[in-house]
C-alpha cells in the first residue's frame, strides 16, 4: 500500500515502523500494569493516554496516506477486516474481560473500503479543502462515542440518549449500554482522521518527494513493511513476557 508507481516510500515505512515499536512497548506496559495488576489505573494516567493517542493517530494518518498511493483498496480492506474479526474471536475466547470489538484493524479495513468505493468522488475534491474539512469533522466528532459533539466545556453539545440504545451501532460510534471493548475505534470520529491522511497525501506528496526518500532506517522500515503481521503476534508475545516476569 506504500507503493506509488515504482517508488517505495521508505520514510512512510519507517514512520509506520516507529508506530509499531511504540505500540509494542505500550501494550507491554498495559499488560504488565493493567492485566497483571502491577499498577491498576496506569492506563488512565495523562502520559499514558497521550502516548496511546499519539500511536493510534500516527497509524491512522499513515494508513490514510498509504490508501491514496495504493490501488488495491478492496483487497486490503477485506484482509484487514478478516484479521480484525480474528482478533475479536481470539480475545473473546482467551480473555473475555479484555475482548476486542471493532478495534483498529476493523476501523482501517472499513475505512479502506470506504475510500476505495468513494475514490472517484474524493479525487475531485481540492486536497486542501478536503484536509481542512476532515480535520474539522474529526475535532467536532471526537467525543461522539462519549455522547456529545464539540471539544467539551461550554462548547459541548449533548447528543440524544436514544442514539445509544443498541450495541449493534457501536461500529458507527454509538455504543449501547452493554458495549465494552479493550480496543475500540469506531468510524466516527476515526474515519475523518483516515481521510485527513488521504488528502494529506495528495497535498504534501509532491513536496515530500524531494528530500524524504533519502531518509532511511532499515530496522524501522522492516517493521513498517510487516506491520500487520507484527500487530497480530505482538500481544501474545507481550503476554508471554509478562507471564515470565511475573514468575
Amino acid at each position: 500500500m506504500a507503493v506509488a508507481q515504482k517508488t517505495r516510500y521508505r520514510w512512510l515505512d519507517a514512520l509506520r515502523g516507529l508506530a509499531v515499536v511504540n505500540m509494542v512497548a505500550f501494550h507491554f506496559c498495559y499488560d504488565w500494569f493493567e492485566v497483571f495488576a502491577r499498577h491498576p489505573g496506569w492506563y488512565f494516567l495523562p502520559a499514558a493516554r497521550v502516548w496511546q493517542q499519539a500511536i493510534c493517530c500516527t497509524f491512522i494518518l499513515a494508513a490514510g496516506f498509504s490508501a491514496r498511493l495504493g490501488r488495491r483498496g478492496l483487497r486490503h480492506g477485506l484482509i484487514l477486516n478478516l484479521c480484525g474479526f480474528a482478533v475479536s474471536g481470539v480475545t473473546l475466547l482467551a480473555l473475555p474481560a479484555e475482548a476486542v470489538r471493532f478495534g483498529v484493524l476493523n476501523l482501517l479495513g472499513c475505512a479502506a473500503l470506504i475510500a476505495w468505493a468513494a475514490r472517484p468522488a474524493l479525487e475531485k475534491l481540492p486536497a486542501a479543502a478536503g484536509l481542512a474539512a476532515s480535520l474539522l469533522a474529526f475535532a467536532l466528532t471526537r467525543f461522539v462515542p462519549q455522547g456529545w459533539l464539540g471539544p467539551g466545556g461550554p462548547l459541548r453539545l449533548s447528543l440524544p440518549a436514544g442514539l445509544y440504545r443498541w450495541d449493534a451501532l457501536a461500529f458507527l460510534g454509538l455504543p449501547g449500554p452493554g458495549f465494552s471493548s479493550s480496543d475500540y475505534f469506531p468510524l466516527v470520529p476515526w474515519l475523518f482522521l483516515f481521510l485527513a491522511g488521504w488528502f494529506l497525501c495528495a497535498l504534501a506528496r509532491p513536496r515530500l518527494e524531494g528530500f524524504l526518500p533519502r531518509l532511511a532506517c532499515p530496522p524501522l522500515e522492516w517493521a513498517g513493511r510487516h506491520s500487520l503481521a507484527l500487530y497480530l503476534i505482538h500481544q501474545p508475545v507481550c503476554m508471554a513476557a509478562c507471564w515470565l516476569l511475573a514468575l
